[in-house]
């Protein structure tokens, strides 16, 4: 009886032990390498291969980093985290061929629609079969930097650089996309979608070409400002069941239609130049501008209803 309680104590001393090891792996920092291990633990001195090895040990709201250039594959992110390709000796790359390249869904965990994900300096390549280059289906902020995000054409006609796609109607979403490029998608470069909730967005100095449509937004609030979207071959910028779209500063050019207000929907434009498109801008919902942007030089500069100047005063500085 004394043998068989020294082995179950001996046992539950190990199952503790294990458990701090557990708790103690999950680092602030990690690192991956290209040369790295997954069974390592993630250490600068002994990194793993993988973001999907690498995330596992990295506590919540910690960061994965890259050590040296290399394809680090896909990765489900469940947690607040940061990865970071860096722009020194790195080079963080996910090749995506016959899948998603980053699932952001924290919609099993305890607290869902709650983390806040920052993806920074990677290269997201769908090798011509992958399906979304980024997939936001539940979190709460989602920051993308410095990304380029491509080749997502694993789905003859939808296959998105990046699909958001939210619901929940308590939350007030965000997403941030700066100094990116979405391109030679079969589908949207950018599809901005919510069923429930409220979803505000801002995109600045992104590149959106030689995709179906640059950005589409479905539901929500699109700011998008200082972007060249080029060679799209269905729409530039459009924005449909009810969602506003603020376009700002923008070159719009070589799109089927350069930008698009439908089905209860609202696009407020202002500075943007719209030259050698199909149709320029098309309105079958609510245009509004301030007079100061420029559209000609496209087969057709203006189709459907009138683009409205809002009330006096709305367009002074």
């Amino acid at each position: 009886m004394n043998r068989l309680r020294i082995v179950l104590q001996s046992l539950a001393l190990l199952i503790a032990i294990m458990g701090l090891s557990s708790v103690a792996q999950a680092q602030t920092r990690t690192w991956v390498s290209g040369v790295g291990d997954d069974l390592n633990p993630c250490s600068r001195t002994a990194p793993c291969k993988t973001f999907a090895g690498a995330i596992s040990k990295t506590a919540a709201n910690g960061e994965i980093d890259c050590l040296d250039p290399g394809g680090f594959g896909t990765v489900t992110i469940t947690k607040s985290i940061v990865i970071d390709g860096t722009t020194g000796a790195g080079f963080g790359s996910i090749l995506a061929s016959g899948t998603n390249g980053v699932n952001i869904n924290d919609s099993a965990t305890a607290t869902p629609n709650t983390i806040i994900v920052t993806l920074r300096n990677l290269s997201i390549n769908g090798a011509f079969t992958g399906f979304d280059g980024i997939r936001f289906t539940s979190g709460k902020v989602l920051y993308i930097e410095n990304c380029n995000v491509f080749g997502f054409r694993g789905n003859s006609t939808n296959s998105d650089g990046l699909e958001i796609a939210l619901n929940s109607a308590a939350v007030t979403f965000q997403v941030h996309i700066k100094d990116s490029r979405f391109e030679n998608n079969t589908g949207d470069g950018i599809r901005q979608g919510i069923t429930a909730g409220t979803l505000n967005a801002s995109y600045d100095n992104l590149r959106l070409a030689g995709n179906a449509k640059g950005l589409e937004a479905t539901g929500g609030t699109a700011n998008v400002s200082n972007s060249v979207v080029d060679n799209n071959s269905s729409t530039g910028l459009v924005a449909s069941g009810g969602a506003v779209m603020n376009a700002n500063n923008n070159v719009v050019t070589t799109n089927g239609t350069g930008i698009s207000s439908a089905t209860g929907s609202t696009v407020r434009i202002n500075l943007n130049a719209v030259h050698r498109n199909g149709t320029g801008l098309s309105n079958s919902a609510t245009m509004q501008t301030c007079s100061n942007n420029k559209v000609f030089g496209n087969t057709t500069d203006v189709s459907g209803g009138v683009v409205a100047v809002p009330a006096p005063g709305s367009c002074t500085q």
